[in-house]
């Protein structure tokens, strides 16, 4: 509209919990009078799935939906204007709105080809005999609320195992490995408590090596073409020195598996995507990899971990995921302002992202450990 010359939605922070009250303003500068039926605003939380499959010889494209939050409000006129439109008088206009999200356990923002999940304002100025201006804010939900100080996730988890590497009952020959995760819940930039305990009486050389994965399943329900998709993504690879053949040594990681910034784990809570990850502790000969295996399920928090019995609270972030994990690896086309051709052929600007998730870490220079 050649008299709008501002039209923004503004809100009073990018990053919200479930339950918290959303503050925003919808700015109008208008440089002459004209009618003005309605201003209405639209909050929308929604997972979308969608990629193409082949199905009798047809490459198709199926997709689904689910939505979370669906509230609307009229902040300016009424919802049934029949007779007079009124008139919204030049100049430079404010109107304010409010949502309150709902308590409910809200997954998190996430960003994927396959997948998405967006929480936005949708603003539409509905002007009588024109096409009604529309604009989008999208923002970021923390969640779903999972506390490292839950019970469950503080009871330390042990697992062994070992291996016999002779073709005879004894104890010479047995490569095992023990481990302790102290804890299984961590928000990102935490480091993972394990020690880690390796009897080597078999004839080589074994090394520990100790990975993350992170496991995205998406899931379409629709009949005759239900359909899933799986990925994996290695989040972190620590190898540890060689153990030599009869000889036995601990191990603790302390600092040295920090969880980088990504999604929260989402199981249960969205029936289109689940998250999650895994810890596996192997030891590995120059020969063969995996002689023996643990597997630990680690679950990534929002609310960080505080030592019992003190007042300190470690300090949080928000940051974007890391670009190696899903969540983090792919930005939707309608959130790129795309590369600048300024003549040169081989400078062309960054584009411009004007939105991507953040994710709960914690201050590293701040982190309280147990």
């Amino acid at each position: 509209m050649d008299y709008i010359r501002e039209f923004d939605i503004r809100l009073d922070k990018e990053f919200y919990y479930a339950g918290e009250q959303m503050n925003g303003t919808v700015i109008l500068d208008t440089v002459e009078n004209f009618k003005l039926r309605t201003i209405r605003v639209i909050l929308r939380g929604k997972a979308h799935v969608e990629w193409k499959v082949m199905l009798s010889g047809d490459r198709r494209t199926v997709k689904d939906d689910q939505y979370f939050i669906d509230d609307r409000l009229v902040i300016w006129g009424e919802k049934n204007v029949d007779t007079t439109i009124p008139i919204l008088p030049r100049g430079l206009h404010k109107f304010p709105f409010k949502f309150t999200l709902p308590e409910s356990n809200l997954p998190c923002s996430f960003e994927s080809k396959p997948c998405c999940i967006r929480y936005y304002i949708k603003v539409t100025v509905d002007i009588p005999y024109a096409s009604p201006p529309q604009g989008m804010k999208y923002f970021t939900v923390v969640g779903p609320h999972i506390d490292c100080m839950d019970e469950q996730y503080l009871k330390p988890a042990v697992m062994e195992d070992r291996r016999s590497l002779c073709c005879w009952c004894c104890k010479k020959g047995t490569l095992s490995l023990r481990c302790v995760l102290e804890r299984s819940a961590y928000v990102c930039r935490e480091s993972v408590k394990l020690k880690a305990t390796i009897d080597n009486q078999g004839q080589e050389e074994v090394s520990l090596r100790v990975r993350l994965e992170q496991c995205c399943e998406f899931f379409i329900d629709r009949g005759v073409l239900g359909v899933s998709k799986d990925l994996k993504h290695l989040v972190f690879e620590y190898r540890g020195s060689q153990v030599k053949p009869n000889s036995r040594t601990k191990w603790d990681s302390q600092s040295s598996l920090v969880i980088p910034p990504m999604p929260t784990t989402l199981v249960g809570i969205c029936r289109l995507a689940q998250i999650y990850y895994v810890l596996t502790v192997s030891l590995d000969s120059t020969k063969e990899t995996d002689l023996v295996q643990l597997s630990f399920p680690i679950t990534v928090a929002t609310v960080p971990f505080r030592i019992p019995n003190t007042n300190k609270t470690p300090s949080v972030r928000y940051e974007h995921a890391a670009a190696h994990v899903e969540g983090g690896q792919y930005i939707g086309p309608e959130f790129l302002l795309g590369q600048v051709y300024d003549g040169n052929d081989h400078q062309t600007r960054e584009p411009i992202v004007l939105y991507k998730p953040v994710y709960v870490t914690v201050d590293r220079s701040d982190q309280v450990s147990k």
